[in-house]
């Protein structure tokens, strides 16, 4: 049994703006540009409330060693 947990960081290495979306796809196991996809799609839907929620992301979120 592994001791090793996952914890999610903002990318350091893989970042187009704050590295958020990086951060959520390698957490996830996911490839980084459909996180992004999803992202701005869900930010033309929601009239930019996501675009919102990624900068208190940004904020809250620590960056990877």
């Amino acid at each position: 049994m592994s001791n090793e947990y996952k914890k999610l960081v903002r990318s350091k290495n893989n970042r187009m703006v704050c590295g958020v979306c990086a951060g959520v796809a390698e957490y996830f196991n996911l490839d980084p540009t459909v996180v992004r996809l999803l992202a701005v799609l869900a930010g033309v839907a929601s009239a930019g409330t996501v675009m919102v929620a990624y900068l208190v992301a940004a904020v809250i979120i620590p960056e990877e060693w």
